[in-house]
């Protein structure tokens, strides 16, 4: 069997959840052979790792002819360059979320987010997919887009429901949303592509898009989406002081909240939620309502196992789960998030397409209608319209 030889690029978070599902890939040879970033702290990464070589320039990585699969842990505003010349390198890419976005021109009015009218975003982001999706489609190469809610149990069982059911999804409830990022780039237009929405709120979208593929394939039916409206706000801003001791958000031009009802081309609706000043941990959900049913996928929280602990300093080495502030008291404790969230399926998907060449669960249409959705939504809520695509 061939060895699959993976080179990564950046050392974050993001690269430490691939890096886990990597060593958890069954069935195939892996070997994670490179890793490129420009900070110091990829020395350790790749020592803790034990990742042989370590690259300061993507070019580099590019040039390492042993490299099959280039994936793409890096901030959001070099994901689509990186991915287009990795496969114009000969190169399988993994691209991690969101697949591109508006990060400025020169010329542009600053800060961007408050400054650069958002249908004028649109336009130059379907225009620049475009390009990309004709290098892409034209390289022979495989683009794996790195969208684990796609592959989060709760969602993979939703899907397998609506194939055996063929039952009509009438509407769906989606939200991400949490206290905020620690991340400076969060707060940044320039360097996001916009906040709250496209940050988080790419997760439930891209889920509730591909439920509702799968639930058009099984029926035999095209369902795109007809029409998005939106509305967005900063609802931090009235913080003061110590009234933002649990809020992370600090947002330089970008919204810390976001709601958007899509309307498709049957007649359904989705309704996604994006917060970056909820309190309680992180909540990733999806509802399901159907002429048959009802499905609730719970990611988190889920109460897979629910504590009641009293010492804080006894815990401080136990994980519970992302974005709490305090182990005690009643906590819902995510038992392997790397499977609850579906990082392990997703790598495992993305290596067994480049051994036999088939295509992604989650893929370039995914990734290309989650974009357009979440700036017709920017446009929508700018204006106060609906928008149709």
């Amino acid at each position: 069997m061939k060895t699959i030889r993976v080179g990564i690029v950046g050392s974050g978070f993001i690269a430490e959840l691939h890096m886990y599902a990597y060593r958890r890939v069954y069935g195939l040879n892996i070997e994670i052979s490179a890793v490129v970033s420009r900070g110091d702290h990829v020395l350790d990464f790749a020592k803790r790792h034990h990742i042989p070589t370590v690259y300061r320039d993507f070019r580099d990585l590019l040039a390492d002819k042993d490299i099959d699969v280039v994936d793409i842990c890096t901030p959001p505003s070099l994901h689509a360059d990186m991915a287009v010349e990795a496969m114009q390198a000969g190169k399988h890419v993994i691209c991690e979320k969101p697949f591109t976005g508006y990060f400025g021109r020169q010329g542009d009015a600053v800060p961007i987010g408050r400054k650069v009218q958002k249908g004028l975003m649109y336009e130059q982001v379907m225009a620049e997919m475009k390009k990309a999706r004709a290098v892409i489609q034209g390289s022979g190469q495989l683009f794996l887009y790195a969208e684990d809610w796609v592959y989060a149990p709760a969602i993979s069982k939703t899907a397998e429901m609506l194939r055996a059911t063929k039952d009509k999804v009438l509407f769906m409830k989606a939200e991400e949303s949490h206290s905020g990022s620690h991340a400076e780039h969060a707060a940044r237009w320039d360097m996001t592509g916009g906040g709250a929405l496209i940050r988080q709120g790419c997760h439930p979208l891209s889920a509730a898009l591909y439920l509702k593929q799968v639930e058009a394939k099984s029926r035999g039916e095209n369902i795109s989406i007809a029409n998005i409206v939106c509305d967005v706000g900063n609802l931090g801003d009235g913080l003061i002081g110590d009234e933002r001791k649990y809020i992370f958000s600090h947002p330089v031009d970008v919204e810390d909240w976001a709601m958007m009802n899509l309307t498709f081309t049957d007649g359904t609706k989705a309704t996604v939620f994006a917060g970056d000043m909820i309190l309680g941990g992180v909540r990733n959900l999806v509802e399901t309502y159907t002429n048959g049913g009802v499905l609730f996928a719970n990611i988190a929280p889920n109460n897979h196992m629910v504590t009641y602990m009293t010492d804080e300093q006894k815990l401080a080495d136990v994980y519970i789960t992302e974005k709490v502030d305090r182990k005690t008291g009643w906590q819902y404790v995510c038992l392997q998030e790397e499977w609850t969230r579906g990082y392990m399926q997703e790598i495992q998907d993305f290596m067994e397409c480049v051994a036999t060449g088939r295509k992604p669960l989650s893929d370039l249409d995914l990734a290309q209608n989650t974009i357009q959705a979440i700036y017709a939504a920017y446009w929508s809520a700018e204006e106060g319209r609906r928008i149709n695509l």
